[in-house]
């Protein structure tokens, strides 16, 4: 997902709600030029964030725009009728996505899968184009055979540059140049700082987005301006960097031993003064040179992406054609 360039806030997340709360740990609670409202429903949280200045930008790292953010920490219990209640409140969110950059009923939609379908963590999108619901060949070859309430849906997983030997935007902007679509869809996995956030929150961003910046291995962006057409973004945190957790490890374990005595410092010396940046910068030196500053993901993700990977899928043929019942919106696989 598109990481700015403040490096000190990053903490190497993608998520913009994350970014937020590094930073508020220096600069407070309230940050200008940035707007946040949370909102809970059954074990459904939905974060809207709207970051409008090139105050609030900077502060957190992250483009201005609008993010959204769907917490759901059970997701992982492979409960379907969660899932199709996260697919709901995804497919309802999206929609305001649409409306927001007015996107009419008949636009055509272009929706991208990024990463590599031979590596399990990095192959969301390539497993969401595969349940997408495409229609744009029904619209060209039998029109008048397609019944009210759809729309023109293409998508493509164009793979990566180490697969292509071709910058993936390069891919999506031919196809873009081609098929002239009215909205680009990109889906990618992401980085987060929190493992409990891994496979069970969902991101979607109106700044577009660059390829591999999840892994540390930004590339040329999908935007509105590389691409000519609005872009929105859609991304899972699917691996953790392990200076990450060492890092937060540190941090649980000064909090810890701060309950049971006053004499941590005589314990962890100058660590416990470090601020959170120029630690985990520490941590990184130490695992750097070691080759250990490892990406991380849980024993489970074969399984927790294809169920994500569905949740999104199902939510976005609910938003993208009216035919399909945004309101109990059923998962659906190939």
């Amino acid at each position: 997902m598109d990481n700015y360039t403040n490096d000190k806030f990053s903490d190497r997340t993608d998520l913009a709600v994350e970014a937020k709360e590094i930073a508020s740990r220096s600069l407070g609670d309230t940050i200008s030029g940035i707007e946040v409202t949370t909102t809970e429903d059954q074990g459904i949280t939905v974060t809207r964030m709207k970051v409008h200045s090139e105050e609030g930008s900077r502060a957190i790292g992250k483009l201005m725009g609008n993010y959204l953010t769907i917490e759901v920490p059970e997701l992982r219990n492979k409960d379907s009728v969660l899932q199709e209640r996260v697919a709901t409140t995804f497919a309802r969110e999206f929609e305001w996505f649409l409306n927001k950059i007015n996107i009419p009923a008949d636009a055509k939609i272009l929706v991208i899968g990024l990463g590599n379908w031979n590596v399990t963590p990095d192959a969301l999108g390539p497993i969401v184009v595969e349940n997408v619901m495409v229609t744009r060949h029904l619209f060209e070859l039998m029109p008048d055979q397609v019944s009210p309430g759809y729309r023109q849906v293409s998508a493509i997983a164009p793979g990566v540059l180490g697969i292509t030997g071709i910058e993936t935007s390069d891919i999506v902007q031919g196809i873009v140049d081609q098929s002239k679509p009215d909205l680009v869809i990109a889906i990618d996995a992401l980085a987060s700082k929190a493992l409990q956030r891994v496979n069970t929150t969902i991101q979607i961003a109106d700044t577009g987005i660059h390829p591999g910046s999840g892994i540390g291995n930004k590339r040329k962006g999908i935007n509105l301006e590389s691409m000519g057409v609005p872009v929105i973004a859609i991304g899972v945190p699917t691996v953790v960097y392990a200076s990450t957790i060492v890092n937060n490890s540190i941090e649980l374990l000064l909090n810890h031993m701060k309950q049971q005595t006053e004499h941590t410092e005589q314990i962890f010396g100058v660590l416990e003064h470090l601020p959170e940046a120029e630690r985990l910068e520490f941590v990184k030196e130490v695992l750097g040179p070691l080759g250990h500053d490892l990406l991380v993901t849980t024993k489970e993700i074969d399984e927790f992406i294809e169920d994500i990977a569905n949740v999104i899928a199902s939510g976005l043929n609910a938003s993208l054609h009216e035919a399909v019942d945004m309101d109990n919106v059923s998962i659906y696989t190939h």
